[in-house]
């Protein structure tokens, strides 16, 4: 089960890597710039320790989706995006899709399936 926490770290310090990357106005802010790299650096160390655990299809679709769709919120909240319709299907699309692999793991891995 740590195997989930440690991709839900990634996925929360892939983010911060993401808002840092905006708010180190292209590289520009020092102390921002320094925490891209130690965030991402981060994310991907925890993400290679749940790749033990967890097949590489479903956990870098939930990394990738997840960490999509928290950017885009936070974007929305923090540096005041638009939220158009556009936005919203395609958010639900990709949350449709991570729970979608998700489903088909779970069936491909249950006996008699």
């Amino acid at each position: 089960m740590s195997h989930w926490i440690y991709l839900s770290v990634a996925i929360i310090t892939e983010v911060a890597g993401t808002i840092c990357m905006k708010l180190s106005n292209g590289f520009e802010q020092t102390l921002y710039s320094v925490l891209v790299f130690v965030f991402y650096g981060f994310s991907f160390y925890l993400l290679t320790i749940a790749l033990k655990h967890i097949d590489v299809s479903i956990a870098y679709a939930i990394w990738a989706g997840a960490g999509v769709a928290l950017i885009s919120v936070l974007g929305l909240v923090i540096f005041n995006e638009t939220l158009t319709t556009m936005k919203v299907l395609s958010l639900l699309a990709i949350v449709g899709g991570v729970v979608g692999l998700n489903l088909s793991a779970t069936i491909s891995t249950t006996p008699g399936a």
